[in-house]
């Protein structure tokens, strides 16, 4: 908490993304859109996004203000952009996008390696690209089966003896004083955003025609090659981890359980175990 106070002066632009994205994921709307609005003006004015990057967020917006209305072949070439589009934004392929170091080089513990935390203001823009133009995002898909969720809760938790065993991981126990802030980041810049892309929009459109297990195994394994560049341990790791999210999403019948499924595991990794990794 001394960290996030003491930050303020830097951060207030990023607790206004904050606060939408958080409008967003409980269903206020009007009230995440005006926040959004009145960062992106706060961010041209302070140079967060540049002109070109605000061509670029305009127009993936307004793509996908009119996919959620829109049929035909000219919905499938719009939504195959959006998807390159989203893509993009999170891998930060657009230029333009300051995103600021918040976190440079911190140890969450003496046995721990280096960590860096950056304020994304390219990839959370996905989540509110998903909002306008995909209805399904945050509605219940089914009735909620407790067992079953509990059995994908066992999934992620299962990761970590996983993880010590083949050496990923180490047991240290740490509550860094930045942990507030990697909190508020994590779940809602991170958590948020990567869930609504792989397990609220792609694992529902694909749930929906290839089957449960289909949807639930592709979309896994898509959000493990995109940890590719961290090495391929982590490619199994996140796939595996992303199929505890999509089995919470589908037995809990909600996005927001794969957002919490994932969070929870990223917390616990950061309290109970070297985070990121051993030094």
């Amino acid at each position: 908490m001394t960290h996030l106070l003491s930050n303020l002066p830097q951060l207030w632009p990023w607790l206004i993304l904050l606060g939408a994205l958080g409008c967003g994921w409980v269903g206020l709307r009007r009230a995440a859109f005006v926040l959004l609005a009145a960062w992106i003006c706060v961010a041209a004015l302070t140079g967060i996004i540049s002109t070109m990057a605000m061509i670029a967020v305009i127009l993936g917006l307004g793509l996908a203000a009119w996919l959620r209305t829109a049929s035909g072949p000219l919905a499938i070439a719009g939504w195959s952009t959006l998807v390159l589009w989203s893509l993009a934004m999170g891998a930060h392929l657009f230029p333009g996008f300051n995103n600021p170091i918040m976190l440079d080089n911190v140890l969450s513990g003496p046995n721990s390696g280096l960590f860096t935390l950056h304020l994304n203001a390219d990839k959370p823009l996905v989540f509110f690209a998903l909002l306008l133009a995909w209805r399904p995002l945050l509605e219940q898909d089914r009735h909620r089966q407790t067992v079953p969720l509990l059995l994908s809760v066992a999934l992620a938790v299962a990761l970590f003896p996983l993880a010590i065993a083949s050496g990923a991981l180490a047991i240290e126990f740490s509550l860094p004083d930045w942990f507030m802030l990697f909190a508020l980041v994590n779940l809602l810049m991170t958590c948020l955003t990567e869930e609504a892309f792989f397990r609220g929009f792609l694992q529902k459109a694909l749930t929906a025609r290839i089957g449960m297990a289909g949807g639930i195994a592709a979309a896994s394994l898509l959000f493990g090659l995109v940890h590719f560049p961290a090495g391929p341990a982590v490619v199994v790791f996140a796939t595996l981890l992303g199929a505890a999210c999509g089995l919470g999403q589908w037995y809990g019948g909600r996005m927001r359980y794969a957002v919490l499924i994932h969070f929870g595991f990223n917390l616990t990794h950061l309290l109970f175990f070297t985070y990121p990794g051993p030094a």
